[in-house]
C-alpha cells in the first residue's frame, strides 16, 4: 500500500479515524492514536493567533503607552533624582505596557506582540530622555546641559533591560 500524500513510499500504517494510508514521514501522533495531518487537526492555539487587526491594536496602545509614561518617566527622574528609583520605574512601566497592551488585544499573547511591548519600553524610555528637557528647559539647555556619567548610562540601560524583560514576559 502507498501513502496518500507520498505516492512514492510504501506503508502499512492507516489513520485511526479516516483510514487513509500514511507513512511515518506525514504521521502525526496524537493521544488516540497516529493520524493524517489533516485529522490531527494541528492548530495554534486561538491565544497564540493573532490577525493583523489584533497588531494594530497592539501597536496604538503600546505605541500610546509608551509616549504616556514615557513622559512620566521623564518628570519623575527630573524632580526626584534617585538613582535607583529608576530600576522600579523601568520594570514598572515595562509591566504596565505588557499589561495594557495584553488586555487591549483580549489577552493574545505571541513573538510578535511581546516584540511590540518590548518596542514600547525603549521608546518610553527615549520620550523620558527628550520630551521632558524639551518641556522645561529648551533644546538648547539639554544639549548643553550637564553629561551622564558612566553610573548613569549603565544604570539607564540596566532599568530599560528590565522593563523589556517584564513587558515581553507579559506578552508571551
Amino acid at each position: 500500500m502507498k501513502c496518500a500524500a507520498h505516492p512514492g513510499v510504501e506503508t502499512n500504517l492507516r489513520c485511526g479515524k479516516c483510514g487513509k494510508p500514511i507513512c511515518p514521514k506525514c504521521m502525526v501522533q496524537t493521544p488516540v492514536g497516529a493520524r493524517c495531518p489533516k485529522c490531527a487537526r494541528l492548530y495554534k492555539l486561538p491565544t497564540y493567533r493573532v490577525s493583523t487587526l489584533y497588531y494594530l491594536r497592539a501597536v496604538g496602545t503600546a505605541l500610546g503607552m509608551a509616549l504616556i509614561t514615557g513622559v512620566l518617566w521623564g518628570f519623575v527622574n527630573r524632580f526626584i533624582p534617585f538613582f535607583y528609583l529608576n530600576l522600579l520605574i523601568g520594570a514598572g512601566i515595562g509591566y504596565v505596557i505588557g499589561e495594557v497592551t495584553g488586555l487591549a488585544v483580549n489577552r493574545k499573547r505571541g513573538r510578535g506582540l511581546a516584540a511590540v511591548a518590548g518596542m514600547s519600553v525603549i521608546i518610553s524610555y527615549l520620550v523620558s530622555i527628550f520630551l521632558p528637557s524639551i518641556i522645561l528647559y529648551g533644546l538648547s539647555h539639554m544639549l548643553l546641559g550637564l553629561p551622564y556619567g558612566v553610573f548613569h548610562i549603565i544604570l539607564d540601560l540596566v532599568s530599560v533591560a528590565l522593563g523589556v524583560f517584564m513587558a515581553v514576559t507579559r506578552m508571551r
